[in-house]
């Protein structure tokens, strides 16, 4: 019954088309082409990605270059939805992120800083330039810290890597501050992909490879949410105690033919 009254599907990005590395990553085996039958088939299309280590543009370039026809309008990632509260709320930022996720935030004033913004920052996560956010943060009176995201590890062609949730708890321990989550798991991403897609939350459905962030954050906007058995899922995943996918799929491929069958 869950593949049924499909309108919308919602993909995680790395550990679901492909696993990233050093030499731009591998696609994941049957992925671009699901991706060209969900195309084919109709279904509204959304990436709805933690991905922090690179500009929506030069995401889009490297999925291209591994066979994905995909477009930087399908992509809803959190660097553009951390800029529109940067923004709103007047605060400028002291960037820890990753240098070629700089250029999202050019429009954005970051002199004298008055939040910290931590993304995925990959090798710049040093001890200096961690040191450097927590007294950024420890020096303000009311601390604002806002993380692109709270994975505790993903997965490349070399093996786990940790993620930003990790280094996100550093700070938050140290500083004695609540971090402001954009990206998954946060309700407001979610609902954002939704509302970019025109298709209301019980008619998507979310394909991911992390059971708390892609799953259990997709179902409490009232999505159904499938966990695949690639990327980073470990064996233990399925005995979560917590988030219970509404299906466990091989891959993408194996949802997809599924979901098909149902149109």
């Amino acid at each position: 019954g869950w593949a049924r009254a499909v309108r919308g599907l919602l993909l995680d990005v790395s550990g679901v088309l492909y696993d990233s590395g050093a030499d731009g990553g591998v696609p994941i085996a049957g992925s671009v082409e699901a991706v060209r039958r969900i195309k084919a088939s109709g279904l509204k299309l959304r990436l709805c990605t933690n991905e922090t280590q690179a500009t929506r543009e030069n995401f889009v370039k490297k999925l291209r270059g591994l066979g994905f026809d995909v477009s930087v309008a399908e992509v809803t990632a959190p660097a553009p939805a951390a800029c529109h509260i940067l923004k709103e709320r007047g605060l400028r930022p002291h960037l820890l992120v990753h240098d070629d996720l700089v250029p999202e935030f050019a429009e954005i004033d970051k002199t004298n800083p008055n939040c910290v913004v931590l993304g995925d920052a990959a090798e710049n996560f040093t001890y200096a330039n961690l040191n450097e956010a927590f007294r950024v943060l420890i020096g303000m009176e009311k601390p604002v810290l806002i993380s692109l995201g709270k994975g505790r590890y993903y997965k490349e062609t070399d093996g786990l890597k940790l993620d930003v949730g990790a280094y996100m708890k550093a700070l938050e321990y140290a500083c004695d501050v609540q971090a402001e989550v954009v990206g998954k798991p946060s309700k407001r991403f979610f609902e954002s992909a939704l509302a970019e897609m025109g298709v209301p939350a019980e008619q998507a459905i979310m394909i991911g490879d992390d059971i708390v962030n892609d799953v259990g954050g997709a179902q409490q906007c009232g999505m159904r949410a499938l966990q695949v058995r690639t990327g980073k899922y470990r064996p233990s995943d399925e005995n979560h105690p917590d988030v219970k996918p509404d299906a466990y799929v091989n891959n993408l491929a194996e949802a997809v033919d599924i979901i098909l069958q149902q149109l």
